[in-house]
């Protein structure tokens, strides 16, 4: 089942995240979480354009999330682009439909939000993702580029 994200599946959420070598380098998951991960969750709840969302196991374990932002943009005639982004699947749960399920929901709520497109951005440190974001259909039409601070 996937629901809005609530302040008790923080922890969760950031044992996800944490759980690859990429992001064991950038998170620090412990116990207790430090306040910045719930200063942000609070933050983002009260976005409206923001979604983050969680993929709940028949145990009500957390094994899937991902954040959905809606951006309004003057290009394309005044159109909405749909944003993906901290895709996780939980290792154990990879393999299992699980991250189709929840881009076919990802999908059809960026159509009904009126997005005319669905974009994210993948490290290139993970092809496995990079894999499966082609199968699902998206194309690497775009080089992103960042400045870290």
């Amino acid at each position: 089942m996937i629901r809005p994200a609530k302040r008790s599946d923080v922890p969760e959420i950031i044992e996800l995240i944490a759980n690859d070598p990429l992001g064991a380098k950038r998170e620090n998951f412990q116990d207790p979480l430090p306040d910045t991960y719930y200063e942000a969750f609070e933050i983002i709840e009260r976005d409206p354009h923001q979604e983050l969302m969680v993929f709940e196991g028949a145990n009500q374990k957390v094994v899937g999330v991902f954040q959905l932002s809606f951006i309004q943009y003057l290009t394309y005639q005044g159109g909405k682009r749909a944003q993906i982004e901290g895709v996780r699947v939980h290792e154990d749960m990879r393999g299992h439909g699980l991250g189709e399920q929840m881009f076919k929901w990802v999908i059809d709520r960026a159509k009904e939000q009126g997005a005319h497109v669905l974009q994210l951005t993948t490290d290139k440190k993970r092809p496995d993702a990079l894999r499966f974001y082609e199968k699902l259909g998206f194309t690497a039409s775009h080089e992103g580029m960042k400045l870290h601070f």
